[in-house]
């Protein structure tokens, strides 16, 4: 007899539809599983057998074929152990004889004793279902919940393979798990620990934190030890503006997959901070082993990467951040094919300004030494990078003073305003969501400039010596701070703030 289910399986960050199919002959004993599949899918057979013998069913006694199709693509993990049990029974034993398993899709990892596993990616299968309109998703209970924001789509938790063959054979009457997506954003909390109120002095660093946050600005902060540059790039969550329910959904697929969503937790609804070692491989920061899985700059996906002490990162790791930094996504290339995972983040990066921590009048290493360290970052990557700033020592005046500084929830409602100007201003937009965004076609549209704005960035690139790219780096720049001030075009003051954020590389690197 011929039993078929459904699942799904992971390719990069997307879910595809996987029909199950057992075929149970005459013969010896054996059992073959057909499809492209890896260790931990072949092993399935074993967890299915004792699955079912604890769950007091029948198991096969002939030769019985378990495909996997489409058979051209490579399947992995342990998630297919549900619809293969439900597949095996509806092709061996009369469970399930009379029910109707067509359209209903099953992910998750079975234990010897029959109980249902939670497994990784749960909302991209949830995703790839709603959109082939199952009739409902089976899955463990501490999945469901996760599953359940997808609306439209109707999810079950399972406990057990007897509960699953229970409900398909309507012997179970089970109610789908419902999540309140609304509620979850209501809920959601900006650290009270991090708040830029209690952040001393370095006024000019927060306002350029202020700005790379305005429009999604990667920025450098350069400066001795002790300045607070860490402490500056924690707080930067804290002025960014609110996930839309889009971008949740996303980060979530790549939490997802990565297995970082702690139990309870259906939906990342803050922005990511991620904080890789500078010790980190290619791999971890961009994602890849044998099985290619999410690195450091896709978990940071509508969040903040922040690398500290820049230099010390491996120059062939940072070199390879520089394909990402332009078009939002990591493509990684194996022998199992291509994985594409979305990679649009924020950078922020700290480093001292010299190998002593000390600026470059006052350090004791050489000029040599100093551009040895410096030289760790290449210039492409530097262009990347649209907003520089100096973060200076703190005065004693301002360490001793009360800490009575403006408020996170100020400035990003400062913030949140100038985005939701970006956000009407790209709404036919697919691709570009904010101004750090734009391409050239883009820079033109929107980036309106009076003969003597032109006239004073035209003395700007020709003295200070400007690349193309960091051209329009100062663009973007000066478009974020104009809807900062709530301008319709860029004046002189707007370029030359944005100006005097690319001249700091100039004072320190030199040509």
């Amino acid at each position: 007899m011929l039993g078929k289910t459904r699942s799904a399986t992971i390719h990069g960050v997307d879910a595809f539809e996987v029909e199950v199919e057992v075929f149970e002959a005459r013969g010896d004993t054996k059992f073959s599983v057909v499809g492209l599949p890896d260790a931990a899918v072949r092993e399935s057979k074993d967890r299915v057998l004792s699955a079912l013998i604890n769950s007091g069913f029948s198991i096969p006694t002939g030769h019985t074929t378990i495909s996997l199709a489409p058979a051209d693509m490579k399947k992995e993990g342990p998630c297919f152990d549900l619809a293969i049990a439900m597949a095996m029974l509806a092709a061996s034993t009369h469970e399930l004889k009379n029910a109707d398993l067509e359209g209903w899709w099953m992910f998750g990892e079975l234990a010897l004793d029959g109980k249902l596993r939670p497994t990784r990616g749960v909302l991209p299968v949830a995703l790839e279902a709603k959109r082939h309109r199952c009739r409902g998703l089976l899955v463990a209970p501490s999945k469901a919940p996760e599953a359940a924001v997808v609306k439209g789509l109707n999810v079950f938790p399972i406990c057990e393979l007897r509960e699953a063959v229970d409900f398909i054979c309507g012997r179970a009457q089970i109610l789908p798990a419902q999540v309140d997506v609304e509620g979850l954003f209501n809920h959601e909390r900006i650290d009270d620990a991090f708040d830029f109120s209690e952040v001393k002095g370095q006024e000019g660093v927060k306002r350029a934190l202020e700005i790379a946050a305005a429009g999604g600005h990667n920025i450098l902060m350069i400066g001795p030890p002790g300045t607070g540059k860490s402490m500056l790039a924690k707080r930067l969550p804290g002025i960014l503006p609110p996930l839309t329910l889009r971008e949740a959904l996303e980060t979530t697929k790549v939490h997802s997959i990565a297995g970082l969503l702690t139990h309870g937790q259906p939906l990342v609804t803050c922005r990511p901070f991620r904080t890789p070692h500078h010790t980190a491989s290619d791999a971890g920061l961009l994602g890849g082993r044998a099985h290619p899985s999410p690195g450091e700059i896709s978990l940071a996906h509508h969040g903040v990467l922040f690398l500290d002490e820049l230099p010390e990162f491996k120059r062939s790791v940072l070199e390879t951040m520089r394909q990402p930094l332009e078009e939002g996504k990591v493509t990684i290339s194996r022998a199992a094919g291509a994985f594409t995972f979305p990679a649009r983040f924020m950078l922020v990066a700290a480093m001292n300004p010299t190998p002593d921590g000390k600026m470059p009048i006052e350090s004791s290493s050489s000029p040599r030494e100093i551009q040895k360290y410096l030289s760790r970052i290449s210039r492409p990557l530097l262009d990347r990078i649209d907003i520089h700033v100096e973060v200076p020592k703190v005065h004693f005046q301002d360490m001793a003073a009360h800490p009575d500084g403006e408020s996170s929830e100020s400035i990003r409602a400062r913030v949140v305003d100038a985005r939701n100007i970006q956000n009407q201003r790209f709404k036919d937009h697919r691709i570009c969501r904010c101004n750090a965004q734009m391409g050239t076609r883009e820079l033109q549209k929107h980036c309106h400039m009076t003969p003597a704005v032109l006239s004073e960035l035209k003395n700007a690139m020709s003295q200070l010596k400007f690349s193309a790219r960091a051209y329009d780096r100062i663009l973007k720049v000066a478009r974020t701070i104009a809807d900062l001030a709530g301008s319709l075009s860029i004046e002189v003051p707007h370029l030359y703030e944005a100006v005097q954020y690319r001249t700091l590389d100039r004072q320190i690197w030199g040509d």
